[in-house]
């Protein structure tokens, strides 16, 4: 078996620090749990086991998918730092990470989503609002993992680096969403783009989720292009602004020309705004994310 199998040898101290790191991470999706229903109002299980709430069920989804996401580059961090650092440190980021994604979505239902009510649609189970709620949430998570993987240390120098470098990528995420909005209304005769998510725009949503879903895939990697510097603060923030508008405008640009091919001689912004083609949707979601991994993959992602 051992000529079938070469394993890399895994020390007692490799696995007690592993079964600590998923304690503490099984511990913080607990209580983001409990957070969820508590800031809602809502009981989990009545929402998704009683009143059988799709739309609350995927915001759920996503709320615990952006936490493991962001668990995924703090687990295994502080290994060989010692048992009570390590507990430490992985405590004080996970936190960070929950506080930070919170202030994502915060920041997308009142800035982003301004006009809606995403709490309220959901409730509603509009399964559109959630959806977008949920990339909300993902995008925000990737972006954080990928600076929390770029800062080296765990001082506060790695915690600022961390907060400005995520701000600077959710107002990436913000204007990118307003340009949309620009594009929306000017092939629409001035319609709202969230008062079509509003009224259950299926199809838009799952075009914007690709969108917001891609540019957070593209921008984070920005962390192979940029150095990390500890006390450059100033170079930090504006290196992460730079490369980042950059990467999303080359994003754009080439998913933009990828529709143009692979749906040569159709009007593939009527069919998703004005006809509601969940099927043309969802390739413009699959090339917004798919555009975005070739590319990471290029740069080393």
């Amino acid at each position: 078996m051992e000529a079938l199998v070469k394993l890399v040898p895994l020390t007692r101290e490799l696995l007690i620090y592993l079964a600590m790191d998923v304690a503490i991470a099984l511990l913080l999706l607990m209580i983001m749990k409990w957070l969820t229903g508590a800031f809602r109002q809502f009981s989990v299980t009545e929402e998704l086991g009683v009143k059988d709430n799709f739309a609350f069920g995927i915001s759920v989804a996503g709320g615990m998918l952006s936490l493991c996401i962001v668990l995924s580059s703090v687990v295994g961090r502080h290994i060989g730092q010692g048992y009570k650092e390590a507990a430490i440190g992985m405590v004080t980021f996970g936190v960070v990470g929950i506080l930070l994604v919170k202030f994502g979505r915060f920041a997308h239902d009142k800035l982003v989503l301004n006009k809606v009510d995403t709490h309220a649609m959901i409730a509603e189970r509009s399964v559109s609002v959630a959806l977008v709620d949920a990339a909300s949430l993902v995008a925000s998570a990737i972006v954080l993992r990928n600076i929390m993987v770029w800062v080296d240390g765990s001082d506060m120098n790695a915690l600022i680096a961390i907060v400005t470098g995520f701000t600077v990528v959710l107002t990436m995420l913000l204007v990118m969403t307003r340009i949309l909005e620009f594009r929306y209304a000017r092939d629409n005769q001035n319609d709202s783009f969230q008062g079509a998510l509003e009224k259950g725009q299926l199809a838009l949503a799952i075009e914007h989720t690709g969108n917001l879903l891609g540019t957070a895939m593209i921008v984070s990697a920005a962390k192979n292009l940029l150095v990390y510097n500890p006390s450059g603060y100033v170079s930090n923030v504006t290196g992460w602004l730079i490369v980042s508008v950059g990467l999303a405008i080359a994003l754009h640009i080439l998913v933009l020309a990828s529709k143009k091919i692979i749906l040569f001689g159709m009007n593939f912004r009527q069919e998703v705004d004005q006809q509601h083609n969940v099927g043309v949707a969802a390739l413009g979601f699959t090339l917004s994310i798919g555009n975005a991994m070739i590319i990471n993959g290029v740069l080393g992602g």
